[in-house]
């Protein structure tokens, strides 16, 4: 009898324990948190959707929380989209919480289209109500109407005008004897799976005004997204491009700028005040082709320019200039210039670099010029005149003339860390005033070179 009386004693405490650990607070007092109270989308184009975003809500407490309703306020007609626990949604009842447990909540937004040419606002909120309390989370995404391509082929003379962004998905492509005009102002963004292909010509018309440049990027423009390079394949002008001319263009982001291949016309691709960033692969990439870039920047790429089996080149004021960061490590050099296709095949090539900063710092880099000669009865004229470089081997040094080698070229500032990077020069740099005068009259910004003194070295006067 006593063994039985014992046995129900250590039951009843098992099941008080029991009852206690099962236990929810009901108290309006009860202290919950949340990760966030708004959660913002950058600009999400209509129909496409937006990146996923979350927050927590956190029970505080040491006993169970129940939050009696999960509530999109705007119901099914809202442009957002609720999944709480795996499961999708508008309102969900009875989310239990364990003690000093948290839950997520998981948003998303697909926003139809409008006739606005302006971003605009779309807003909602999340209601959390628990023992009583009305608790919001605030919801606010930039929306914004495109003119959208999907796995198209340009077959006829078009221009594109910047009264809305263009979205790419799937890929474009211009026909052969066909060009593609893209006037000043204009934004072009690609998704991952979408490359730009070039058979015909494109023209970029932009001008030099922020506002009025032509714009090459990636498609999520959203935080933790917007800056990570090989968002979108590139630019490449096949065997059949003729005559491409790109003015006051930026292109960013992209697994490789411009792919460029044969010389059908010379030069191929001309590059006017262009800027080539964040590039995972390379930023130029060029195979037997011809190219003449004035005024460009082309920093913190895999490698910046790689020239291969010849072709006819001209730079005049680039800064070609890369450092490691926490995208990119600095492990090619910011030029490599070969008349080689592979062991077997070699080519003529013709390659004069003026008034050009090659520079990096922060990796794994000795030589940021690399010229490599293979034996061939081609043409081999490769030149460096005035230009300021590092290198810690004398191999190319011939190559050059009136040049600065292993002087840093005093950026403006140059953070990697936080990812700073501001090429304009110091008024100390050695770049100061030791250009070689070729005709061309502005800058990247504009400005105008040298009118009291000699031009400086790069694409930025000082």
């Amino acid at each position: 009898m006593k063994n039985l009386q014992s046995f129900f004693t250590v039951f009843f405490i098992i099941i008080i324990v029991s009852c206690q650990k099962t236990s929810f607070i009901d108290s309006p007092n009860a202290a919950i948190s949340f990760s966030a109270d708004t959660l913002h989308f950058d600009t999400v184009f209509t129909t496409v959707g937006s990146v996923t975003q979350s927050f927590k809500i956190f029970n505080k407490n040491d006993q169970k929380l129940r939050l009696t309703q999960v509530k999109l306020m705007g119901g099914a007609q809202s442009p957002y989209k609720l999944n709480v626990d795996g499961a999708a949604g508008v309102s969900f009842s009875d989310i239990e919480l364990e003690p000093n447990d948290s839950v997520y909540i998981f948003v998303s937004i697909t926003i139809n289209p409008n006739n606005e040419d302006l971003p605009f606002i779309e807003q909602d909120s999340i209601l959390v109500n628990y023992n009583g309390n009305n608790k919001y989370v605030q919801l606010q995404a930039f929306g914004q109407n495109a003119n959208f391509y999907h796995n198209q082929k340009i077959t006829a003379n078009t221009i594109w005008n910047s009264n809305l962004p263009y979205v790419i998905v799937g890929g474009l492509s211009v026909d052969s004897n066909v060009t593609l005009t893209i006037n000043k102002g204009c934004r072009i963004y690609f998704h991952a799976d979408a490359p730009f292909i070039v058979n015909g010509t494109l023209k970029v018309d932009g001008e030099v005004d922020d506002s009025t440049r032509v714009t090459f990027s990636g498609v999520r423009l959203d935080e933790g997204y917007k800056d990570l390079p090989a968002a979108w394949p590139g630019i490449y002008f096949t065997s059949s491009s003729i005559n491409n001319v790109l003015t006051y263009a930026i292109i960013k982001n992209a697994y490789q700028g411009i792919i460029t291949e044969s010389a059908n016309s010379n030069p191929k691709i001309t590059l006017n005040q262009c800027i080539i960033d964040n590039i995972y692969d390379a930023g130029i990439v060029s195979i037997a082709s011809s190219i003449k870039a004035v005024n460009c920047l082309i920093s913190n790429c895999g490698s910046n320019i790689s020239i291969a089996a010849g072709g006819n080149y001209s730079f005049n004021y680039c800064t070609v200039a890369s450092y490691a960061n926490a995208y990119l490590d600095h492990k090619n050099p910011v030029l490599y210039v070969t008349n080689a296709y592979d062991q077997n095949q070699t080519f003529a090539l013709n390659a004069h670099f003026q008034n050009c900063i090659f520079y990096g710092e922060g990796g794994t880099v000795e030589d940021e010029v690399v010229v490599d000669q293979q034996v061939s009865a081609n043409l081999f004229d490769v030149t460096f005149e005035n230009v300021l470089y590092k290198n810690k081997t004398d191999k190319t040094d011939p190559l050059f003339k009136n040049s600065l080698k292993n002087e840093a070229p005093q950026f403006d500032s140059i953070d990697a860390g936080r990812r700073n990077f501001n090429f304009h020069l110091k008024a100390t740099s050695p770049a100061i005033d030791k250009g070689i005068v070729t005709g061309i009259l502005i800058d990247l910004d504009g400005k105008p070179r040298g009118t009291l003194n000699l031009p400086d070295l790069g694409c930025y006067e000082q």
